[in-house]
């Protein structure tokens, strides 16, 4: 592995970008369909589902750290990162089967069932996507190369995306003709097999070349002091928790916003299309605005545009469905650019680390940044089931005022506030233009010296 910040090659940034396409053929599965398979096919209550979402969340948050120090001291002749991605290749698939079967059980025998298979599935996901994610760190010392990497990634996420949200309930409905639960069944397992292929072509195809201080002594004690002292890793773990918050919020609502809001629940996947592209323009973006204007200022007006658009969406009427695309559009296009951003300052974080202590613990910082992630995916999920329940709703009938009211709140304000203290939290994130460019000089010189020593 060498030390020196390299070049990507097209090939490889499009091969590390297959990873999260993979991932996200099951993770944008959960986002969308995930509660209302749960109440509308499975049959679980919405409050159910909601602390199902809270628990399962942050057990499997609190797994994070636990895998990223294993994945810090994996030692193989392919890396420390790589072979994460190939050894869960199968189980994340098989994983995903399950977790979108309805057995032929009881109340409690489908909660238990639930439980099992959905923690059995975030677990796989966390011992997979952690180490993915880390890869950006080590692939390249070079930041906007990495800034560049990330952009490849989430145009292939979004891709996968498409896929999901466009065809995924025609998939459904083509396979269960009429039968949802095996239509969901029969449509896991198709996105299984792809998701497998596509992680091993992101095994071969990547390399890692950053690596520590080769004399740098294994100590997950300090591992953990050093994180807590690391003032930009807790803007972005705060971050991190309240993007996801919303994501989940807003992203477990939107179907049942058109299928009782609108009316028009055979829109809901023109409407995820019309997102996505836009999200896809908005990644496009990101490398020359970071360029431009810097990470910080880029993500912090992002941040507020998506916002400020997400909150019209109270204002639409039921019925004028081309206001609701036009402003999904723009809800994306604002949100795109910061897509890829997230990532890219995790690896700036590790090198903060890096500069900062001498000690660099990638797995470690990227699994607790993940950890943020996924504790904001159980708190918003539950959120969302809580909500849903305290509104009065009820699976597969005319929804009440008071429940479509929810519903619409769900869609528009709540989901804002979290972005609004985003925008407020990265206000103090300290790495700039200038000290992320002090960093990485000062860390390619000891990288030199790491490899002539």
């Amino acid at each position: 592995m060498s030390n020196t910040p390299e070049k990507l090659s097209v090939r490889e940034k499009i091969g590390y970008g297959l990873g999260d396409a993979a991932a996200n053929l099951v993770f944008q599965t959960m986002l969308i369909f995930q509660l209302s398979f749960y109440t509308d096919t499975f049959g679980l209550t919405a409050a159910a589902v909601g602390t199902l979402f809270l628990v399962v969340r942050v057990w499997d948050a609190f797994f994070d750290p636990f895998m990223g120090i294993i994945a810090d001291r994996t030692r193989t002749r392919w890396g420390r990162f790589r072979p994460w991605i190939l050894w869960t290749a199968v189980p994340f698939g098989l994983a995903a089967c399950l977790a979108f079967t309805t057995p032929n059980f009881g109340a409690t025998g489908k909660l238990i069932y639930a439980y099992v298979t959905y923690t059995v599935l975030m677990m796989v996901y966390s011992a997979n996507n952690l180490p993915y994610s880390a890869l950006t760190g080590v692939m390249t010392g070079d930041r906007i190369e990495r800034t560049s990497l990330s952009s490849y990634r989430f145009v292939c996420a979004m891709l996968a995306a498409f896929v999901v949200q466009g065809l995924a309930m025609p998939l459904v409905q083509y396979f269960g003709r009429g039968d949802n639960a095996k239509g969901y069944q029969l449509t896991m397992r198709l996105f299984a097999v792809f998701c497998a292929i596509l992680f091993l072509i992101t095994f071969w195809t990547t390399r890692e070349r950053v690596r520590p201080d080769p004399t740098q002594q294994s100590s997950i004690k300090q591992d953990f002091a050093d994180l807590i002292r690391n003032v930009p890793w807790i803007v972005l773990f705060i971050l991190t928790v309240l993007i996801f918050v919303t994501l989940a919020l807003r992203g477990g609502v939107l179907l049942y916003y058109f299928k009782y809001y609108v009316g028009r629940e055979d829109l809901f996947s023109a409407f995820n299309v019309a997102g996505l592209a836009a999200s896809i323009v908005g990644i496009l973006f990101s490398k020359m605005l970071t360029i431009r204007f810097g990470t910080k200022a880029t993500y912090m007006v992002g941040l507020t545009l998506t916002a400020v658009f997400m909150t019209l969406f109270f204002l639409i009427p039921p019925r004028v469905v081309a206001l609701t695309f036009v402003m999904q559009v723009l809800v994306q296009l604002a949100y795109g650019p910061t897509i890829p951003l997230l990532w890219a300052m995790m690896a700036d974080v590790a090198d903060y680390s890096d500069w900062k202590n001498g000690r660099r613990a990638t797995g470690v910082i990227y699994s607790a940044i993940v950890f943020g992630l996924k504790a904001g995916l159980g708190l918003g999920g539950a959120i969302g089931g809580w909500i849903l329940g305290y509104h009065g709703y009820v699976a597969n009938v005319e929804q009440s005022a008071e429940s479509l009211h929810g519903i619409v709140l769900m869609t528009s304000i709540y989901p804002a506030i979290p972005l609004i203290i985003g925008v407020v939290c990265l206000y103090y994130y300290p790495i700039n233009s200038e000290i992320g460019a002090r960093m990485q000089d000062e860390l390619i010189e000891r990288r030199k010296h790491y490899a002539s020593a």
